[in-house]
């Protein structure tokens, strides 16, 4: 399987597409006004302790205050608090009100929560993840083989010195490096980490200690492995800084990254924005004919899958199979391509042959292989829907590219003409008995005008003649289909 990293750059914006055999799998958007914050270090405040919650509120100088709960502190004798069930430790030992404290982001802000932070810091290279208050070596679950887990973890502790503390975690792009390119990077870490010790011992509250890598060097850092065929990029400047860091870091795949000179846009030549575009559509249709409904709310995600056009060939379980199928990969795609996170309920076709049912868990299982995020999958539950979460750090496509309408309130519906004219009729009536008015002058958009004077032409003259008093109407082009006003005159 071949894969592509696509980078575009403007001044304000900067786009990466990771495309797998001509297809876009997922699509990462960074603005300079919303920079992500995961990954940065900040020299906070605690402003409020929550013991019921066992939890806390740190301002570190962003809008909203963020969210530290007692799991994610070390405590102060150095150790980490992995008591979930809210077990010995209690948050009000571990911090008081106004104490400052160093913590990194570990969770952008999501809609109206703010970012949520840990004490526990750890920095990112190429190969390792370096944590300085732990002196243990981790070695990633998805390197596999024994005899690689063994022989990354005696080269780290070979390099490790006791007068250095800190320990290390090899990332799954460790595997098969040299022990030379795992002792540069455990050296870059450790001069990175005084760096960073040097900044927060004269920092205040709110400051930044430490900003992670900008998305263009922060996708080589992440994304870039043998897999990838080649990375190009629009932009001269990027493209140096890109290759300036690759020299340093990974120069056996500087042969990989390419400029793009071409005055067509990069991302139109493999047909991103067109995808982009279809990414932020509630209806996917499938190649079979059947189609997929995903729907994005604060608490979930759901799909609903449909046969649609697709009646199959050969019986009706076998329609539902295929579709099922099909769906199940077409869906792995769609949650990596638009970012979804949390919880995710999936309706697929009710099936009920029982190894159908796992041959679609198993493919949905399989396809999500590939993705970066961490993802958990239940068995088909009784009512026929399979629940799964997926790790989520960032904001979703649709709520970094869209908001909510203005006209709906991001409902997602309006109320009808019939509706509003008939809570016009109440208002009307509510208006003449409460002021003393020689008449009445109603203000509503073009649609319900328009039903109004026609089809509610007759309760209309009946109202007047209840009232006792005119109604006259004045079109508002500016009026929503909802908005309305009535004024006595």
């Amino acid at each position: 399987m071949s894969e592509e990293i696509l980078i575009n750059v403007t001044p304000r914006e900067t786009r990466v597409a990771l495309v797998e055999n001509g297809v876009l799998q997922e699509i990462f958007i960074e603005r300079a006004a919303k920079r992500g914050l995961v990954g940065n270090i900040y020299r906070g405040k605690v402003c409020r302790v929550l013991p019921g919650m066992q939890a806390a509120f740190v301002d570190v100088g962003l809008e909203r205050a963020a969210f530290l709960h007692a799991s994610d502190v070390v405590s102060r004798e150095g150790g980490q608090d992995d008591n979930d069930d809210g077990g010995d430790t209690d948050i009000t030992r571990l911090l008081l009100e106004g104490q400052e404290i160093s913590v990194q982001v570990i969770k952008d802000p999501l809609g109206t929560k703010g970012a949520r932070l840990t004490t526990q810091i750890t920095i990112p290279s190429r190969y390792l993840v370096f944590i300085p208050n732990v002196g243990t070596v981790g070695i990633s679950q998805k390197i596999e083989g024994e005899t690689e887990r063994v022989r990354l973890r005696d080269i780290i502790q070979l390099f490790m010195t006791e007068q250095e503390a800190g320990g290390f975690i090899a990332r799954t792009a460790a595997e098969g490096a040299s022990p030379e390119a795992l002792r540069g990077d455990m050296m870059f870490l450790r001069k990175l980490w005084e760096a960073i010790s040097s900044a927060e011992s004269g920092a205040s509250h709110g400051s930044v200690i430490y900003e992670d890598l900008p998305l263009s060097i922060r996708v080589m850092r992440d994304l870039l492995g043998d897999r990838v065929e080649k990375v190009r990029i629009d932009s001269r400047e990027s493209y140096q800084r890109v290759q300036d860091f690759c020299g340093r870091f990974m120069p056996s795949l500087q042969t990989q990254i390419e400029y793009y000179p071409g005055e067509r846009p990069i991302f139109d030549i493999y047909g991103i924005e067109d995808e982009i575009h279809k990414a932020l559509e509630r209806k996917v249709q499938l190649k079979s004919g059947g189609y997929l409904i995903l729907d994005q709310t604060e608490a979930m995600s759901t799909v609903d899958v449909n046969t649609g056009g697709y009646v199959g060939h050969r019986n009706l379980e076998e329609t539902i199979f295929k579709t099922n199928l099909e769906a199940a990969q077409a869906l792995a795609r769609q949650l990596r391509l638009r970012n979804l996170g949390g919880i995710i309920i999936i309706d697929f076709i009710d099936m009920s042959d029982e190894d159908h049912k796992r041959q679609v868990l198993r493919a949905l299982e399989k396809c999500l292989e590939k993705d970066h995020a961490r993802t958990q999958i239940t068995e088909v539950s009784s009512l026929g829907l399979v629940e799964m979460t997926r790790k989520r750090t960032r904001e979703s496509l649709e709520h970094v590219l869209c908001e909510s309408c203005p006209t709906c309130s991001g409902r997602g519906t309006l109320k009808t003409p019939e509706t509003v004219c008939y809570e016009i009729f109440r208002e009307i009536l509510r208006e003449s008995r409460q002021f003393d008015a020689q008449q009445l002058l109603v203000l509503a958009s073009q649609e319900v005008v328009d039903l109004l004077l026609d089809e509610e032409s007759t309760s209309l003259a009946e109202l007047e003649a209840f009232i006792g008093k005119p109604i006259k109407f004045q079109v508002e082009a500016l009026y929503t289909q909802e908005q309305y006003d009535v004024v006595p005159l």
